[in-house]
């Protein structure tokens, strides 16, 4: 059988888009002998053994069989007490709650239950890796709104601006909260007014990624779902929570007629989520509540560390509020590509961070790095870096 012509045959979609820069970056870097990897948002912490303790009980008592589409309905009622008493929002989980595999499968079936062919979604950029190709896989168009020089914080104006241009194509704005790459957060009154303005364009609807809402160091989460319900889908899940990325477990928390439609595309594409992950969770929302306490207290260890070491290289960095990455600026004088600084760093100081392009034409010149790694190697990989920087600049 001829399959020469095969790979020009597939989705036009699916020929568009690229593997994960992050993903590329670090299966590259890998293979380097003694490298220290800063690349991807995993957290370096265990379950918490009640939770693992739950997952091996589900197993032992065969709870294995399929849950219904929309999950465990235990699992949505702790879910709904805990968004409620965390963040002060109101989701019925009967009616307003979906369980899906990760966050992941949340943001790809809140998006593809929305879009029509041409709808166009605006993004802040920086943004994470997924939401561009998510959102081509749905036949829409990204609109990429470039926040570099607001300290990377989205303004109203900024959405303003950007509804102003693209008008009645704009179907949903995708945010996300702290934000990966950057880790800025907003407080309450720029959640207020984000949704003061997103408000004013009742069609348009708000994917708010708020999967690092329990890792905000100074205040607390504020999740958009309180002050602009009724047009809000909120992303979430136990990943960083909970220490839970292999277990994939996410949600989707919107309005019953949101999540009607949304709950057909997650029905098609896996069913629902795992059962023994479903009864682990159970667990963590209901016992887990304050979970992510020692792991927020040691990242803030480690990301006031990293700081202080970068700042005094010359690195410019918004001090991140959340979530667990440093998102610099490459200095003056320095290798400006940031695919090119980071292969040079990776080669010559066996250090691992990932280029800022890899989150958008606005992270160009910068790059991330995790610290959700020990604290052991993240003083090691500051050493190779001041050694580093110092080289470099002896030889230019």
């Amino acid at each position: 059988m001829d399959m020469s012509n095969l790979h020009k045959l597939f989705n036009a979609q699916t020929q568009e888009i690229e593997i994960s820069g992050i993903r590329q970056f670090d299966e590259a870097v890998a293979p380097i002998e003694g490298m220290i990897r800063l690349t991807l948002g995993q957290p370096d912490f265990p379950t918490p053994q009640h939770i693992k303790d739950a997952g091996i009980e589900a197993i032992n008592n065969n709870f294995s069989f399929y849950t219904g589409m929309a999950g465990d309905i235990r699992l949505r009622e702790a879910l709904a007490h805990f968004v409620k008493v965390k963040y002060n929002i109101d989701y019925d989980p009967e009616t307003e709650i979906l369980s899906t595999v990760g966050a992941t499968e949340a943001l790809a079936a809140a998006l593809f239950g929305i879009l029509n062919p041409g709808d166009k979604v605006l993004i802040p950029s920086p943004f994470f890796s997924l939401y561009e190709p998510l959102v081509i896989l749905g036949k829409g168009e990204p609109v990429f709104i470039d926040t570099s020089e607001n300290g990377f914080i989205l303004s109203p104006e900024m959405i303003q601006t950007a509804m102003d241009t693209h008008g009645d194509k704009v179907k949903a704005i995708v945010l996300n909260y702290p934000t990966n790459p950057t880790g800025v957060t907003w407080n309450r009154e720029e959640v207020i007014a984000i949704a003061d303005t997103l408000r004013k364009y009742p069609n348009v609807f708000a994917i708010s990624d708020e999967i690092y809402s329990e890792l905000v160091y100074e205040g607390t989460h504020v999740s958009l779902g309180e002050y602009l319900h009724d047009q809000t889908i909120v992303i979430n899940g136990l990943s960083k929570s909970h220490a839970m990325t292999g277990w994939r477990l996410g949600f989707t928390l919107a309005p019953k007629e949101i999540t009607d439609q949304i709950k057909k595309v997650h029905q098609n594409l896996v069913t629902s989520a795992s059962s023994i992950t479903q009864y682990a969770g159970i667990e963590a929302l209901k016992n887990g509540m304050d979970d992510a306490v020692p792991m927020r207290l040691e990242y803030q260890k480690r990301r006031d560390f990293i700081f202080d070491t970068m700042s005094q290289l010359g690195f410019q960095i918004a001090k991140p509020n959340g979530a667990f990455y440093i998102f610099a600026k490459i200095p003056d004088g320095y290798i400006q590509d940031s695919f090119k600084f980071c292969y040079d760093l990776a080669e010559k100081a066996k250090i691992g961070f990932v280029p800022g392009v890899a989150f958008g034409k606005a992270g160009e010149g910068y790059v991330r790095l995790s610290y959700a790694s020990s604290m052991e190697e993240i003083k090691e990989a500051m050493e190779r870096l001041v050694l580093y920087m110092k080289e470099q600049a002896t030889n230019h």
